[in-house]
């Protein structure tokens, strides 16, 4: 893996750029605020990334060139209710209607739910999110969480069953996401021992959550020949610079950043100082660090406008310097993002 490189690889004869994009938010009433009649905006944004389709007052985003291509992550388990699997369905339909739709890299993530007790069983999850997207395979699936650290006894099945949707043609490789070096290893040892292709590792990655750094995760991943994904680089809105203890989002995201934001001056202000030097946003500063730790950074998309912003990531790199800066007043916030209760050692 070339930290510099613009592009890295997803699966066998797949490189995707160094910005992905995320789907929580698709379908997802509870943390999000989702409403059908946001489609439209979400399918401008989609297009804005793989089509190059006009923004606002004629404004054009230049069109990705044929071997650009994007990853677009998201999970069986994303929507809440009554819309779990609303973001597949919207990602599959969004591709299918896209004038350019092998420039979306497509990657889901199997909820490694307690009902979910053999190797079988995953494999008809996968076949069901396929069936959502109007897909007979895509590119990577992915376990979206490891079974260790509450149900050890479903690793193995999670694990073959991950290979028998790669067996089964239903993926060009697997992926983990949440999974530390130790476990890592451990996967990527039993999926090498079956001749499957384990490309790629999701983990929380921002100035607000360096776990991955600190534990050697992302060393592992390089000499594993795994690609990192970093999710929420942006530490859910709070390093954009939108936010401030008196503007809060609503929800419970708004909780959160009540106890986080005042701790978080002083990173705020040395990421718009970075910001103004290299005429950009403080998001495209926050995900241009994370990227530059080696991963693909893949931040949520909701509006076209969103997507713009974050495509100006791309394209420049931080100093030394100013990534040193970065991490140096980022150790110094007394509150960090939350960590994912199912990372795994």
């Amino acid at each position: 893996m070339v930290l510099g490189a613009s592009s890295l690889p997803l699966a066998p004869g797949v490189e995707v750029q160094r910005l992905g994009f995320g789907t929580w938010a698709w379908g997802n009433k509870l943390l999000w605020g989702y409403e059908e009649a946001a489609d439209p905006a979400l399918e401008a944004a989609f297009r804005l990334v793989t089509d190059g389709r006009p923004l606002g007052d004629g404004l054009l985003f230049a069109c990705p060139t044929a071997s650009r291509r994007f990853f677009f992550d998201t999970g069986d388990s994303y929507g809440t209710g009554a819309l779990e699997g609303r973001a597949e369905t919207l990602l599959g339909r969004f591709r299918r209607e896209s004038r350019h739709p092998r420039r979306a890299v497509i990657g889901t993530k199997l909820a490694v739910y307690p009902w979910r007790l053999t190797g079988e069983s995953f494999e008809q999850a996968c076949r069901a999110s396929l069936g959502r997207m109007g897909e007979d395979k895509i590119e990577l699936v992915q376990a979206h969480w490891s079974a260790a650290n509450f149900q050890p006894w479903q690793e193995p099945a999670l694990w073959d069953g991950l290979a028998r949707c790669y067996e089964a043609g239903l993926a060009d490789a697997v992926g983990t996401s949440n999974f530390g070096p130790r476990q890592l290893r451990k996967a990527n040892a039993y999926w090498r021992s079956r001749g499957v292709p384990h490309t790629a590792n999701q983990v929380q990655l921002s100035l607000l959550s360096t776990l991955p750094l600190e534990t050697g995760l992302l060393q592992e991943c390089a000499e594993l020949g795994i690609t990192p994904i970093g999710y929420s680089p942006l530490a859910l809105g709070l390093l954009s610079g939108s936010y401030s203890p008196d503007r809060l989002p609503a929800g419970p995201r708004g909780l959160l950043f009540r106890q986080i934001l005042p701790g978080l001056a002083p990173l705020l202000d040395c990421l718009r100082a970075v910001a103004a030097a290299r005429g950009k946003t403080m998001s495209q500063v926050a995900i241009n660090w994370s990227m530059s730790q080696g991963a693909v950074a893949i931040v949520g998309v909701r509006t076209a406008s969103q997507a713009a912003d974050n495509l100006g990531a791309l394209g420049w790199a931080l100093t030394e310097a100013e990534k040193d800066a970065l991490t140096e007043e980022a150790k110094r916030v007394p509150k960090k993002a939350t960590q994912n209760i199912f990372q795994t050692k």
